[in-house]
This record gives structure tokens, C-alpha cells and sequence, in this order.
């Protein structure tokens, strides 16, 4: 039985996570759309620390700056066989709740589902040092945010 336990560990120690591309920090701008507001550019700052011995937990901080105020989301990601799971917050207006998704051959696709807050989000890698993350609120007074991030 020990010989069967000391061949599945190499195994694991070997995967790659899902996050190891995302690790560190973006900047970048995009648009944020507000219901009977129109759309504003903003300029964006977005951390993702790897947390967990295994690099399967991630911290995503999510920074904004508009013309109307900030946005701030923090989220705390866990991966599983494909899967992620997690919580979810804007802390600017008071939103949040427990995300849900999967891992996708070019990024990440999460549903985000709260009392006060229901939300898609998606990211995509493009390359090693682009991505493209947009988020679309339903039933709110926000539409969404769109930004394209450089690593740096």
C-alpha cells in the first residue's frame, strides 16, 4: 500500500496549477458601465497572489479609478479537477457573493451569485503578459467593467 501512495505523489507535486500565469501584478485601463450613466474609462491595478502550499488558492484585488469613484473587488479563488470556487466582493458598493467556475483553455469562466450581487466574469490569457477580464452585473444598476492588462 505505501508503494501505490509514493507513485501518485510525483504525479501531483508535477501539475501545474491554474493560476501560476496569472501570479502578480497587471495594469491597465478599460471601460466601466453604469445603468442610466453611459460608460467612463478607467485605469486599473490588478494583484493575483498565489496562496496555499499547492498554488491552488488565489487572491485576485481588483483596483479602479473613474471619473464617478472607485471599484475595488477582492476575491478569494480555489481550484479543484477543473473546478473553482470561492467568495466575491466589491467593497466600493457592498457587493458580493460566492463564486463558482471553471477553468477554460484560455482562461477562467466564474458566475458570481449573492443576495446583492449577480455577476459573470471572465478572464483571458493572451499570452504571457496580456489579459482581457470583463464582467457583466445582471439585475443591477452597473452593467459591467471591461479591462485589457499588461503584467507589470
Amino acid at each position: 500500500m505505501a508503494a501505490s501512495l509514493t507513485h501518485a505523489a510525483p504525479a501531483l507535486a508535477g501539475d501545474p496549477s491554474p493560476f501560476d500565469k496569472l501570479a502578480g501584478r497587471w495594469i491597465g485601463e478599460g471601460r466601466f458601465g453604469i445603468r442610466d450613466g453611459g460608460t467612463e474609462a478607467v485605469k486599473c491595478r490588478v494583484t493575483y497572489i498565489l496562496a496555499g502550499g499547492s498554488g491552488d488558492e488565489l487572491k485576485q484585488t481588483i483596483r479602479c479609478a473613474a471619473p464617478s469613484g472607485s471599484i475595488e473587488v477582492q476575491s478569494l479563488v480555489t481550484h479543484a479537477a477543473g473546478k473553482l470556487s470561492g467568495t466575491w466582493k466589491e467593497l466600493s458598493r457592498d457587493m458580493s457573493g460566492e463564486l463558482t467556475g471553471e477553468v477554460t483553455p484560455k482562461g477562467y469562466r466564474v458566475t458570481i451569485k449573492g443576495s446583492s450581487l449577480s455577476a459573470n466574469m471572465t478572464i483571458i490569457l493572451v499570452g504571457d503578459a496580456k489579459q482581457v477580464v470583463e464582467i457583466q452585473f445582471l439585475d443591477s444598476a452597473l452593467i459591467g467593467l471591461t479591462l485589457i492588462l499588461q503584467k507589470g
